[in-house]
């Protein structure tokens, strides 16, 4: 994910510091309601993406069919996304092209396990959005207070894990990385630590949207806080359905 000042790569107090002070004469604000109802939209569009490449790999004889749409959306997710990181502006368009490019890419994927797992996405889903849910009553009941030291703490373990996906992929294409895809007690415990690491990202998240809104950010930083929202949801989602493709392979 990131290694920035902030669990998600999107989301830090100096982004909303700047969009703040670039815009203090509009009395368009952001709004932790305007967030949510533009990550609605983004996970809609989402759907759709991953509706149709879905059906794509379902329908067809030869699954592989699928797999530009796939490769594509994965490219077209990471472009849009770096777009929207470092454009904050451009989150209003990249944000929703992201979304979609991510659908695109998650349908065929999920399709692909389904057919190894059938359930398997349902599941998945499931799973994702329980613990969205569950980090959120946590959050908003202050059963789990985001202080400081628990902020630092998630970013170290994140930016660790964004390490360890580097080296293993530069590992992985001079030897085989088979212990990281197995149905091992090591793999397994492997994925289970990120799934947690994931999981408490959306914290960190929450606390970083609810302070931009009390900072008064510009109205386009609730496209930004909805992407970042949808970086740390496709992110939980995949390591979900990499834990439960494990498992039922046990």
């Amino acid at each position: 994910m990131s290694l920035f000042n902030s669990s998600s790569p999107a989301l830090n107090d100096k982004t909303f510091e700047a969009a703040r002070s670039a815009s203090l004469s509009t009395d368009a604000v952001m709004t932790v309601r305007g967030t949510i109802h533009k990550t609605l939209l983004l996970l809609l569009l989402a759907v759709l993406g991953a509706s149709y490449t879905w059906q794509m790999v379902v329908s067809a004889v030869n699954p592989g069919v699928a797999t530009p749409y796939m490769v594509g959306g994965l490219v077209g997710g990471l472009i849009f996304s770096l777009i929207a990181i470092f454009r904050p502006r451009k989150s209003v368009w990249a944000a929703p092209l992201y979304a979609v490019c991510e659908g695109l890419c998650l349908g065929a994927l999920s399709a692909m396990f389904n057919v190894e797992s059938n359930g398997i996405v349902l599941q998945a889903v499931g799973l994702t959005f329980g613990v969205l849910f569950l980090m959120l009553v946590l959050y908003r009941t202050g059963a789990i207070k985001v202080t400081n030291k628990l902020r630092s703490g998630i970013i170290v373990a994140t930016g660790a894990i964004a390490l360890f996906y580097v080296a293993t992929w530069i590992a992985s294409i001079f030897t085989p990385m088979t212990f990281l895809h197995d149905a091992s007690p090591l793999s397994i415990g492997i994925s289970l630590f990120i799934v947690i690491i994931a999981a408490l990202n959306f914290l960190v998240d929450f606390d970083l949207i609810d302070r931009g809104a009390q900072m008064a950010a510009p109205k386009y930083m609730e496209w930004y806080g909805a992407f970042a929202l949808m970086l740390t949801l496709v992110w939980l989602y995949l390591e979900m359905l990499r834990l439960l493709g494990k498992l039922n392979r046990r």
